[in-house]
Order: structure tokens, then C-alpha cells, then sequence
């Protein structure tokens, strides 16, 4: 990803770093409470592995290829779309976590465990809000102009929207029988092979983050447009 941003220009580069290093700062603030609270929740913890990275930067990757191919404006709206829609979901997730009330699910308003997919709360919001302006004020920076950077503001909170409610009804949810809990672990860290509870099983957190950017991206257009 980073060769092809670089090729497409040093501004894509700078988009591209400026997502996954603020996203690798902010998990490592308070990493050690986030885990204790999410780890019985979440499929994946710990260290990005490859299909996390092509899920938050693959969208914008293609469109920093399409830009080196064929240079127009429209890319810069699909590509400031995409990643601040991955900028802003994950700002959300690492703030939101570590907040001491339990998140609602965004669908019901039910409280949920933190890690839940779909669950909001105001702080994680307003941090997935700075996630997205912070891009935005990275676009003008490099020479995207004004339209690239409210394709940015607009895009990155609609696609963490769409993140939350596709977490919500989409994701595929496990139940463990020993511990009487929801979680998105196929087997629990108790153990214990756990049984489907909803959503579709061939929608993980990779496919929900990939769908994020992708509707920051169609965001980002229509803004151009």
C-alpha cells in the first residue's frame, strides 16, 4: 500500500501515515485497560494483521492507484472519503472503549458490553468526528483543496455510521454457553467453541470495516459531485 500511495504521490502517502500511525498511538494509550475490558468481545486484538489493513486501506489504496494512472479530482474525493471513514471508525473504537459507562447499540439504544460491534457512545463519536477532521485538515495541508476536505468531514462520520450499524445487524455474533456471554470469537477465551447468535456468519469486523470505507469513498463522490 505504501509503494503504491508513494507512486501516486507524496500526499497520498502522507493520508495513508497519518491514519495508521494516529490509529497505532491510540492503541497503545491505556492499552492494558482497553484489553481487560474488550478481550472477552472482540475476534482480534493486539497487532494489525494483514487482512485488518487491507480492510481500512484498501479502498483508498485503490484510489490513489486510480490517481496514478488517470489524475483527477474525483479520486482525491474517493480517497479522502475512504480513509477518513477508517480514521474515524478506529479513533471511535480505541477512545470509545476505554469509556467507564457502558456503549448503547446504536440500533436499540440497549446497553451492551464494551467491544460490542454497534455499540456508540458520545465520546467515541466525537473522537471518530476529530478522526475524520483531522484528515480533513491533512487534505488542505497537502493541496486537495476545500472539496476533498468536507469529503473527508462527510464521508469519515457517514462511513463510521455505516460501521456501527452494519456492527449492529450484520456482523456475525457468537454466544459462549459456559460464560453466558455475547462475543465475535468463534471459540472463547475461555475455550470454548462458541454457537452462532446472529448476523451473517461470513461477515466478520474485516468485511464491516471494508464496507466503512467503502461508503466513505461513495460519500466522497457524491460530495464532488
Amino acid at each position: 500500500m505504501g509503494v503504491v500511495c508513494t507512486a501516486a504521490g507524496w500526499s497520498w502517502a502522507i493520508l495513508l501515515v497519518t491514519m495508521f500511525v494516529s490509529a497505532n498511538l491510540l492503541s497503545r494509550y491505556h492499552r492494558a485497560a482497553r484489553a481487560a475490558r474488550i478481550e472477552d468481545v472482540v475476534e482480534k486484538s493486539g497487532a494489525r494483521d494483514a487482512w485488518q489493513v487491507i480492510a481500512n486501506g484498501g479502498v483508498f489504496t485503490a484510489a490513489a492507484m486510480g490517481s496514478l494512472f488517470h489524475p483527477s479530482p474525483l479520486w482525491l474525493a474517493v480517497g479522502a472519503g475512504a480513509i477518513a471513514a477508517s480514521t474515524a471508525d478506529t479513533w471511535a473504537t480505541e477512545i470509545g472503549t476505554l469509556v467507564a459507562h457502558p456503549p448503547r447499540l446504536i440500533t436499540t439504544g440497549t446497553p451492551v458490553a464494551a467491544g460490542t460491534s454497534g455499540a456508540v457512545t458520545w465520546v467515541g463519536s466525537s473522537a471518530g468526528l476529530a478522526g475524520a477532521i483531522l484528515i480533513a485538515i491533512i487534505t488542505v495541508f497537502v493541496g486537495w483543496g476545500a472539496t476533498a476536505a468536507w469529503a473527508a468531514v462527510v464521508g469519515g462520520v457517514a462511513g463510521s455510521l455505516v460501521d456501527s450499524i452494519a456492527g449492529a445487524t450484520l456482523q456475525r455474533q457468537q454466544w459462549c454457553e459456559r460464560c453466558g456471554k455475547a462475543t465475535e470469537r468463534l471459540v472463547h477465551s475461555c475455550g470454548t467453541t462458541t454457537r452462532p447468535q446472529g448476523g451473517l456468519g461470513w461477515v466478520d469486523n474485516d468485511v464491516v470495516n471494508a464496507l466503512s470505507s467503502l461508503t466513505g469513498a461513495v460519500i466522497g463522490l457524491m460530495w464532488l459531485w
